[in-house]
Parts: C-alpha cells; sequence; structure tokens
C-alpha cells in the first residue's frame, strides 16, 4: 500500500495555473494508477485526472479537459497535476490517489486503493 501527500494548493485568481504535486512512499508506486479527485463542500467526491502505471494513458473529466494534464515521474514517485485556466467552479479540495489496477481506466473513487489527506485550491473570480 502506498501512503500519498499532497502539496501545491492555495488561492489563485480565475485564469491562473496552479501545480499540484503528490509524494508516495513505498517501492510499488510504479505499479499503481495515480489520480486525483475533488470535493467541493456539499458535494460528491469526483473524478478529475488520472494516469496508468507507465505514464503512457491518460483520463480526464469533461470539466477539465485542455485545461488540466497529469503526470508522473516514476524515478521520483510523484504525480502531478497541472491546472491551468482555473475558474471558481475548481474550488475544492484536491485529493491524490492511487490505484493498484494500474489502469487509470476507472473514475469511480469506489476502486482507488489510497488516499492523501487532500490540499485545498480557491480560485476567486
Amino acid at each position: 500500500q502506498v501512503q500519498l501527500v499532497e502539496s501545491g494548493g492555495g488561492l489563485v485568481q480565475a485564469g491562473d495555473s496552479l501545480r499540484l504535486s503528490c509524494a508516495a512512499s513505498g517501492r510499488a508506486f510504479s505499479t499503481y494508477a495515480m489520480g486525483w479527485f475533488r470535493q467541493a463542500p456539499g458535494k460528491e467526491r469526483e473524478f478529475v485526472a488520472a494516469v496508468n502505471q507507465y505514464g503512457g494513458y491518460t483520463n480526464f473529466a469533461d470539466s477539465v479537459k485542455g485545461r488540466f494534464t497529469i503526470s508522473r515521474d516514476n524515478t521520483k514517485n510523484t504525480v502531478y497535476l497541472q491546472m491551468n485556466s482555473l475558474k471558481p467552479e475548481d474550488t475544492a479540495v484536491y485529493y491524490c490517489t492511487a490505484d493498484r489496477s494500474g489502469l487509470g481506466t476507472r473514475i469511480s473513487a469506489t476502486y482507488w486503493n489510497a488516499w492523501g489527506q487532500g490540499t485545498q485550491v480557491t480560485v476567486s473570480s
């Protein structure tokens, strides 16, 4: 089981960019798909993006396609979420997560095996 620690959240203005990082412990990092979910106040946790274990397949929610990118560095046990053209509706707590299937295709939180503590992203209008 990997343990995950997010960083990089903060308060930005609409149109700005932000990069989230997620550092993972454990030697099995390269076998996990990695993903990001977010949860706004009063809403369900929702899928944002995922990358497969090799980094060659990525998957995005329609709401962030074309604005967000996800990448991973298996030599550093780290996954990144680059967020561009941020909108107020992107405001949420962002959670890093890992799926031992390695696929990166699962968009239901039920399938993801490990979670970080979350990092707050606030986008002002």
